[in-house]
């Protein structure tokens, strides 16, 4: 065998093996796309209005290393918020507000935050955001935070740009959707959570309504 014979094997050889170590490099670092349960809440209001919201179409496409360190994890997340009120409300329409929140090394299945230095919930039951239109959230241990997706720029009365963090709609039923809306978090050395959250209102001739569904809890990474 000759030298330039040998060293072409060598090379092939050499190469075979960065290949490879790229390919296993790309599947370490791969998306993982979860499927969500989504979630379905009926309340009934005391008027008698009953408000029904539900969660549906829900995923999570998981990169729990976009950073390229521990402390980076991004996801795109999809789904399909739905309000309906019972036809004989006096209600004229609602506001949905989507949203998730976020936690690092912190239990949120319960809704609430336990342990948190930053809690998910106001004295009032509503989620407590920190932001609007897509998450970019740097979180230390025990610490969790909450944001609408929603960020909806409308002329006010007087002409002027104004945001609003919810869809409001006339009538009985209403939706909203988002695709691929960005979660990413900086800092979290640990486990990371996050899941969905739809609050609802709903304004009668005699009561008004502030309703929380919660989605499945997933991880981040």
């Amino acid at each position: 065998m000759s030298r330039l014979d040998l060293a072409t094997r060598v090379v092939g050889v050499g190469l075979a093996v960065a290949l490879l170590a790229l390919d296993h490099a790309a599947q370490a670092t791969a998306d993982t796309v979860v499927p969500l349960p989504g979630g379905d809440l009926t309340q009934t209001l005391s008027d008698g209005t009953v408000v029904q919201v539900r969660l549906d179409g829900e995923s999570a496409d998981i990169n729990p290393s976009l950073g390229a360190t521990p402390l980076h994890r991004n996801a795109w997340v999809s789904g399909t918020a739905h309000l309906d009120i019972s036809a004989d409300s006096t209600a004229t329409g609602g506001k949905i507000y989507p949203g998730y929140t976020v936690g690092c090394q912190v239990d949120i299945s319960g809704g609430g935050v336990d342990g948190s230095q930053n809690g998910s919930l106001d004295a009032t039951g509503k989620p407590a955001v920190s932001g609007t239109g897509g998450g970019n959230l740097t979180l230390g241990p025990g610490q969790a935070q909450s944001f609408y997706l929603l960020d909806i720029e409308q002329p006010d009365d007087f002409g002027n740009e104004i945001h609003y963090t919810r869809n409001k709609f006339s009538g009985n039923s209403g939706s909203v959707a988002w695709s691929d809306e960005t979660i990413a978090l900086n800092g979290c050395a640990g486990a990371a959570t996050a899941r969905a959250f739809v609050s609802v209102e709903v304004e009668t001739d005699h009561v008004i309504s502030w309703t929380t569904l919660w989605g499945k809890p997933f991880s981040l990474g």
